[in-house]
């Protein structure tokens, strides 16, 4: 191990300036390139991710990437995890809308083994999947604001952000990490104060969208920074698989809750939005435009919000509620032989599913395979974030080093979902 008595430690310890590493790379003028490094300590990389970019002078040559230092191991997880279990790991993933990943896994499990949640539990994963969606938004668009010194709007996009986890916490006790679905339904029903605190936010929100427009569209110095940075042109998001917002701010009209409904989306009247010209303001123009339209979806699944039970009604697959477990034998023993010997949830040996749902930051997919055992035999994500990143890099060559900033807040990149 090296040791101050090293000659270059000593030194280094006497007068700690920072090494300055160039490349062999010279411009027309002579001067050489500087590598340097963004994150994971910079502010705009969340902590956990690293770009090194070459630069000559305030421009970005080459870039290239690490996608993140959380070495999370979710699939393989998976493997070792029955399959109800896996819901707490779902939220990891995305905790920024933990709620679309519980819903997107527990759909992949039912159709892997054939069944289908009671309607009230369906419209109920609905609306929550949406105002989970508004979260997620809201919070992209204040944070892109507060990067480009609105620090104001990133306020007001932060206390609406609250508004609605004091709604998920109302539900299910918790305001992050909800954990909520369950393969079959929900973890329970919501309270009976439930419709009121929805029609209060669909009151409530849409001035903020309102005065994110008012702020930030016409506002010269926001628009100079996204406009014309960072695009991706329609064909260039299909052969990047890229999807969800970004994809359709490149005028890729694709949605799974259109393309492949899931939860009676087919049901519901709502619009597509795209935009044309596929860089950081059309992305952020984009998210607006889709909060409208998730409000409509909450607003006309909440009107028909129907009665009854929130879970299918299978003792052998769905664990019975807690007071029945103290109050009734029967229950007990199902309790027991889910919980104690793993005689749940087993799809038939050789099944196997890719379910796709519409996340906010684009498509959702897990792939299942079963071998018959209380665990999955292979468990395979395919999260947004994973591939909208991978572009990233590209974007940044020929930029600015300030638009290297706007480039990444345009992506909404959540970190939980890179690290493989």
């Amino acid at each position: 191990m090296a040791t101050l008595k090293d000659p270059e430690l000593a030194q280094l310890s006497q007068n700690p300036k920072p090494r300055v590493y160039l490349t062999e790379e010279e411009d027309e003028l002579g001067s050489r390139h500087l590598v340097l490094n963004m994150g994971p300590q910079h502010p705009a990389t969340h902590g956990t991710l690293r770009v090194i970019l070459e630069t000559n002078g305030e421009r970005v040559v080459k870039a290239d990437s690490e996608i993140g230092y959380l070495h999370t191991g979710f699939e393989k997880l998976g493997e070792h995890m029955t399959y109800t279990q896996f819901i707490t790991v779902t939220d990891r993933m995305n905790y920024i809308s933990a709620i679309n990943n519980n819903v997107g896994y527990a759909i992949a499990c039912e159709e892997l083994l054939g069944i289908s949640p009671p309607e009230r539990g369906q419209v109920l994963r609905v609306i929550l999947a949406e105002i989970s969606r508004l979260a997620d938004h809201v919070l992209c668009a204040g944070l892109q604001a507060m990067d480009m010194g609105a620090f104001s709007v990133m306020l007001w996009c932060f206390e609406k952000r609250e508004k609605i986890y004091d709604i998920l916490e109302h539900v299910c006790g918790a305001r992050l990490t909800t954990s909520y679905t369950r393969i079959g339904g929900l973890f329970r029903d919501v309270p009976e104060d439930f419709p009121d605190l929805v029609s209060a936010f669909l009151k409530d929100f849409p001035p903020v969208i309102d005065e994110l427009e008012t702020m930030l569209v016409g506002n010269r110095i926001f628009e100079d920074r996204l406009r014309g940075i960072g695009v991706i042109t329609r064909a260039e998001a299909v052969d990047w698989g890229i999807s969800g917002p970004v994809a359709r701010a490149s005028g890729l009209e694709v949605d799974v809750r259109k393309s492949r409904p899931y939860s009676g989306y087919e049901r519901y009247q709502f619009d597509v939005p795209v935009q044309a010209d596929g860089d950081c303001w059309a992305r952020f123009i984009q998210r607006i435009e889709e909060m409208r339209q998730s409000l409509r979806i909450i607003e006309q699944a909440l009107k028909e919000l129907p009665g009854g039970p929130v879970n299918i009604h299978n003792k052998k697959l769905n664990l019975p509620d807690k007071k029945e477990v103290f109050d009734n034998i029967e229950s007990l023993i199902h309790h027991f032989m889910q919980i104690m010997l793993g005689h749940g949830i087993q799809p038939k040996r050789g099944a196997e599913i890719y379910s796709a749902t519409e996340a906010p930051n684009g498509e959702l997919g897990f792939y299942l395979v079963s071998d018959g055992e209380m665990n999955p035999y292979r468990v395979r994500v395919r999260p947004p974030s994973l591939y909208n990143y991978a572009i990233f890099t590209k974007l940044c060559e020929g930029a600015m080093i300030s638009d290297v900033v706007a480039i990444l807040s345009s992506l909404n990149i959540i970190a939980g979902e890179l690290d493989r």
